[in-house]
């Protein structure tokens, strides 16, 4: 099921005074930010204007996708605490607005953390551009805006001081340590509303949306905490979709038939590109050499209108002589080869193919390659299995043996982010919402 964050304010000049709200809908996975609303309201409190903002960011929420859980964050702790149900509604301005908000999405779908002021820089400036712009005798422009950038600047600027922990790409302990030291320093760091859906942030705002997606994982009660750790290279990893072996769980690596995927896979890439169209985050893609990756990754550039690169890097574990057989098969006919294997990343399949270890070092060396390509970018990795698990398991610093203890389905979706100081973040692993029908 796809997340959203909505980040919402309101303000007043004079409480009742000049008012207006602004709101932010965030992808949670990815931090990008898809939507924007600000509208100036006349005289109001503030209060009723950060109502005014909540109901706005479920609604551009819900536009975006009925189906999906949201997780609100504000700095009214009066607005979270009565939606949260804690405390009662009494003032009879925001009775009504309350149960507005309440109806936007089913209750069991909508979250909602109280968070600093400071932490909610974007919709509060947005609310400010929207006062503004009232005080003109005006309505606000998305064109106009420059709330998304000058929040990411400030942020930006309360991080230049920050020791950067060292640790090679993928040190899932430096990156921890980063975090946790960002947490100790208190940076988890009439007329129609007017609503901007946004297909891709400004370059120097990627850094704002790569903070909100580390808030994402927060502290205990909402996973890691925020901080500011730069705009990552973000790599969105899909596994190709179904061929006629894929249902018979058969080996199928570099070395056999390369198979073309089957009219199930074909579907299966036809509805991943038009999710990932619709979020509007992806900016290259890049894939396997073999033909069922080639052919996923053709059918999902052409819904995002991008070319497709291919990378050898990216190709799957050379299976040996297993090339085509079932596990059961591989059993019967290769036992000792098999136990070897599944004890040892050292071991090869039986006919000379590639370890697990050989793997991972391939994997490794394309991985900081891409991440130089593609520093501050999304780009969708067209691949398969082990690579797609090699690049979660390095990331995590898991050990070999969890390859095995991950499902990976076909034409799912997973995420990883690579910041420039060597850190990376896992933010989704085998996504298979977006084909459901």
């Amino acid at each position: 099921m796809r997340e959203f964050i909505v980040e919402a304010d309101g303000g007043s000049r004079g409480n009742p005074g000049p008012a207006g709200y602004g709101s932010v809908v965030i992808d949670a996975a990815t931090g990008q930010t898809l939507a924007e609303a600000a509208e100036y309201i006349g005289v109001a409190t503030n209060n009723v204007a950060e109502y005014r903002g909540l109901v706005a960011g479920l609604r551009a929420a819900h536009e975006l996708d009925p189906t999906a859980t949201v997780h609100v964050r504000m700095d009214s702790k009066l607005v979270i605490e009565q939606m949260s149900g804690r405390w009662k509604i009494k003032h009879p301005d925001m009775k009504p607005l309350a149960f507005e908000a309440s109806k936007v999405f089913p209750a069991p779908q909508v979250t909602y953390e109280w968070i600093p002021r400071e932490q909610n820089k974007h919709a509060d400036r947005l609310a400010n551009e929207a006062m503004d712009a009232g005080k003109r005798g005006e309505q606000w422009s998305a064109s106009g805006s420059t709330a998304e950038l000058e929040a990411a600047d400030a942020r930006a600027a309360r991080a230049v001081a920050e020791p950067k922990p060292a640790g090679p790409p993928g040190d899932a302990a430096a990156g921890a340590a980063r975090a946790r030291a960002a947490l100790a320093d208190g940076r988890a760091d009439t007329a129609p509303s007017a609503t901007s859906a946004k297909s891709e942030a400004p370059a120097p705002a990627k850094a704002e949306a790569d903070v909100r997606a580390a808030r994402t994982v927060a502290a205990p009660s909402t996973g890691w905490g925020p901080a500011d750790m730069g705009a990552p290279a973000t790599f969105v990893l899909l596994r190709h979709g179904e061929t006629p072996l894929t249902p018979q769980k058969r080996f199928s690596g570099s070395g056999g038939t390369d198979p073309s995927l089957s009219d199930v896979g074909r579907e299966q890439a036809e509805r991943v590109g038009a999710a990932l169209a619709r979020r509007g985050t992806v900016q290259a893609v890049v894939a396997s050499p073999l033909t069922r990756t080639r052919e996923t990754a053709g059918i999902v550039a052409a819904h995002l209108g991008l070319d497709v690169t291919v990378d050898d890097g990216l190709r799957e574990t050379d299976f040996g002589a297993w090339e085509g057989l079932t596990f059961g098969e591989v059993r019967e006919r290769y036992a000792e080869d098999l136990n070897a294997w599944l004890a040892d990343p050292e071991a090869r399949p039986t006919g000379d193919g590639e370890s697990f270890a050989a793997t991972a070092t391939r994997i490794a060396a394309t991985r900081d390659k891409l991440v130089a390509a593609y520093a501050g970018r999304t780009v969708l990795l067209v691949s398969h299995v082990t690579p797609i698990k090699t690049f979660v398991r390095l990331a995590l610093g898991a050990p070999p043996e969890s390859l095995f203890r991950m499902e990976l389905s076909a034409a799912s979706l997973s995420a990883v982010a690579y910041y420039a100081d060597g850190n990376a973040s896992v933010r989704l692993f085998n996504d298979t919402s977006h084909l459901r029908p």
